[in-house]
């Protein structure tokens, strides 16, 4: 396995919200489109493949690094959307992951937040996140910039 590979291999699990706000940290600005989210009701699983900005190599100048991974949740009972085109060519930015605990705890809602606006919350019984690199890194220009004012 070359040096590359192994450098860019991560692994995280979270089953509370401290665990949650790690994920939703390693996965900001990961770039998912629509078809590569997938909900199956039967399993009671959420995923989606995102093209992940790695923050935790990421320095002030280039080189900045990508890699594919999938986000997964587990006990998704159910999966609402807000503001999620059809269009298939839609590329998402993943901002953040929020948990607000229901009633009965361990449920809750988690809500997926990305740019323009989307939303994916999911109702789940229980947190039960995993993020995981799922291929090599790959080099990228640019590195996200939320402080960039837009005209």
């Amino acid at each position: 396995m070359d040096k590359e590979r192994v450098l860019s291999a991560l692994k995280l699990l979270a089953e509370d919200a401290d665990g949650l706000a790690i994920i939703a940290a390693a996965a900001q600005d990961g770039l998912v489109k629509v078809q590569d989210i997938r909900f199956d009701a039967r399993s009671r699983t959420f995923g989606m493949e995102i093209n992940r900005f790695q923050w935790e190599r990421a320095g002030k100048r280039m080189p900045y690094f990508r890699s594919r991974s999938v986000l997964a949740f587990a006990g998704v009972e159910s999966v609402r959307t807000r503001g999620v085109t059809k269009d298939v060519d839609a590329v998402y930015s993943l901002m953040d992951i929020r948990f607000a605990p229901d009633a009965e705890p361990p449920a809750g809602v988690v809500t997926l937040v990305f740019s323009g606006e989307a939303k994916f919350e999911l109702k789940a019984e229980c947190l039960d996140v995993t993020l995981a690199d799922i291929g090599p890194a790959w080099p990228t220009r640019r590195r996200p910039d939320h402080e960039k004012k837009r005209s």
